[in-house]
């Protein structure tokens, strides 16, 4: 008699929580053991189940650069409409760029934040291959920033504040998004981000990648969530060209400066989004929360200045990027 087949784990785990899938294993193990014999087996899986949270916890106090490029990329982790679920009512999608058509890599619409309407934009990959193939990695095509442009403008013709995910390993690079004019939508973005008269808050939520992050960024307030990444170039991308080794993308890694911490430090960002223990996707909700609270805790603020000093207080901020000492 053939033996029934065993249910597959649909847990999904980083390469690096090794020691809390061994753990995970004898947890189902002594419910399985409860089960069969018909013991109460609560304190023995309460006891597991705190020594996987301590694991947990250990293990994510100490990420490297490379493990937290990992948390950044994981295909578990919340998305922009997840996020746009959990923190604002009534959103109505906006679709198209009044131009080509519309770009399913970019979300855009307006929305309620605790009663005040609002403009949400921001990149979208999925959960699946599949998701992943509809939307394109989350790599906006021309068209999606310049539909990201028409919700920017109509919330400055409007006077509503503008929030936006970054989570994209950057803009599609195919040769039809070159015909379209990718770096001249990009560009054109940053020029009237500049300008903008309404309060502007950009996340990112998970990879912020090159000038395909930049194009939806240019916030009053750049916040980032603890284990996303932020920078010019992916680390294989980086290790390939200065190394000559895509290997190396560990060595690209730390030496990049690409995490909420580093950029905190480097005065990029202005502050980093906590994450619950195990990363966003461990516990979504509280995730959404946290973010909720950093755009009501900064946008405040913002809602008290001028259309001018709004400008000028973007025009300071990345002014003061980039300046350094020089040592003897």
């Amino acid at each position: 008699m053939a033996k029934p087949e065993q249910k597959k784990n649909t847990r999904r785990l980083l390469p690096f929580e090794k020691p809390i899938e061994e753990l995970y294993d004898k947890l189902e193990k002594l419910k399985a053991v409860g089960s069969e014999v018909k013991m109460e087996m609560n304190e023995e899986v309460r006891l597991m189940e705190k020594r996987i949270e301590a694991t947990r916890r250990d293990i994510f106090a100490k990420l490297s650069p490379s493990q937290i490029v990992q948390v950044a990329r994981f295909i578990q982790r919340p998305t922009t409409l997840e996020y746009i679920d959990m923190i604002f009512d009534d959103f109505l999608e906006l679709h198209g760029d009044r131009n080509f058509s519309d770009d399913p890599a970019m979300i855009a619409g307006v929305a309620k934040l605790d009663r005040r309407s609002v403009v949400v934009m921001g990149h979208q990959k999925g959960h699946s291959t599949k998701e992943y193939l509809a939307r394109n990695l989350g790599m906006a095509n021309p068209e999606g920033y310049r539909k990201a442009l028409r919700v920017m403008r109509l919330a400055e013709r409007y006077n509503k504040p503008i929030i936006s995910f970054i989570d994209t390993p950057g803009a599609y690079p195919g040769l039809g998004a070159e015909e379209r004019g990718q770096a001249e939508a990009i560009a054109k973005n940053l020029r009237e981000m500049a300008e903008l008269t309404v309060p502007f808050i950009s996340i990112i939520t998970g990879e912020g990648g090159s000038g395909g992050a930049l194009g939806i960024a240019m916030g009053n307030k750049v916040m980032m969530m603890e284990f996303s990444i932020y920078s010019v170039i992916s680390p294989e991308g980086c290790a390939s060209i200065l190394f000559r080794d895509a290997t190396r993308a560990n060595d690209a890694a730390v030496a990049m400066k690409i995490t909420s911490k580093d950029l905190l430090e480097l005065n990029v960002i202005d502050e980093i989004i906590k994450e619950p223990i195990g990363g966003a996707h461990n516990d979504p909700q509280l995730t959404a929360k946290n973010i909720k609270a950093a755009i009501l805790r900064n946008l405040g603020p913002l809602l008290a200045l001028s259309h001018h000093e709004l400008i000028a207080d973007r025009y300071n901020k990345y002014r003061k990027m980039g300046i350094y000492n020089e040592g003897n």
